[in-house]
């Protein structure tokens, strides 16, 4: 008999077909997040649970899970799962690095230019047939190429957008745990503080993971040492933005404008921020391509094979979880 793995969210196919060589598939029927019920339900009689960054895997879903030997998230972030008492139970918990790093950075990218060169807010009027002709004031967006860029937080993520700068010819800044010595020689990045990023930089994106340390890591204090004309992008979690003190800096003009693929309260926007013309809002998409998904997919069918054949997974978060298998 195989064993069992529930699937949180239906993955794209070559992945279904990939598990179901190995597990005893249930997968979520409806095309939502599952309740907490769901999961207290489904979990029962799996050995494997493949979640999503969406799903809150808590203590008691945990315990529900009897029979569990593993958790594969289907993400980089791992803050929607309780590491340590997953460590406590001797249950290992894996990700998604690496394989989601460039399709993240590359949105990052289109947030920046969708914001400086203002495309949706003028897409959207040029198909509501306001566009009457060419104007020399119409639609004034900001310049890139040459202008400084900085990037909070330079891991995988971090790093690719930053690298993707050299083509514009950017200044380039950053704050980081420790020193980025690819930027620093390949790029002449220049690292700093957090403050001294803000105040200089004339975009600031963001690729930092969510843990206590960084949750409302730029709020109202921060904006207000960011330039009028600056242009912040966040890729990595919604909260490490303090949505109310953003949506007051966009709507007051402290700062130009935002680009978001995350949010506080996702899928909730901050009540009006959907309504301001200097945001651009996305639906949590940085990993959403074709190849990228099904890779992370694929990345997460092998760490379920191994963990079921009683070995240490490769993508494994809490190797330490070994300490407490019985």
């Amino acid at each position: 008999m195989k064993p069992g793995i529930l699937i949180t969210r239906r993955l794209p196919e070559p992945v279904m077909e990939k598990l179901s060589e190995k597990f005893d598939v249930s997968v979520n029927p409806y095309d939502r997040t599952m309740t907490h019920q769901e999961l207290l339900e489904g979990i029962r009689s799996c050995e494997v649970l493949l979640s999503m960054l969406s799903d809150k895997i808590d203590r008691e879903v945990i315990d529900a899970g009897a029979k569990l030997k593993g958790i594969v998230n289907y993400a980089v972030g791992y803050n929607n799962i309780d590491i340590p008492y997953a460590t406590q139970k001797g249950i290992p918990v894996t990700n998604t690095p690496d394989v989601l790093t460039a399709a993240t950075a590359d949105l990052a990218w289109a947030l920046l230019f969708s914001t400086a060169r203002r495309v949706v807010e003028a897409d959207r009027d040029t198909r509501e047939g306001k566009f009457k002709g060419w104007e020399p004031t119409s639609y004034l967006g900001a310049d890139i190429t040459g202008k400084t860029l900085g990037v909070v937080g330079t891991g995988r993520i971090g790093t690719a957008m930053a690298r993707r700068s050299k083509g514009f010819e950017m200044k380039l800044l950053y704050c980081s745990n420790s020193p980025n010595m690819e930027l620093e020689m390949n790029l002449n990045a220049k690292f700093c503080s957090l403050d001294l990023l803000l105040k200089y930089s004339d975009f600031v994106s963001i690729h930092v993971p969510l843990i206590p340390q960084t949750h409302h890591m730029i709020g109202e204090e921060e904006l207000n040492l960011m330039k009028p004309n600056a242009i912040l992008i966040n890729t990595s979690r919604g909260p490490v933005v303090d949505e109310k003190a953003l949506y007051n800096a966009l709507k007051s003009g402290k700062i130009a404008s935002a680009g978001l693929d995350v949010y506080e309260q996702e899928p909730e926007l901050y009540s009006g921020l959907e309504k301001l013309d200097n945001v651009v809002v996305l639906p949590h998409i940085g990993s959403a391509t074709v190849d990228t998904r099904t890779n992370m997919g694929l990345m997460c069918a092998e760490n379920a094979r191994v963990i079921i054949e009683g070995s240490v997974p490769p993508q494994v978060v809490n190797p330490e979880y070994t300490e407490n298998v019985s």
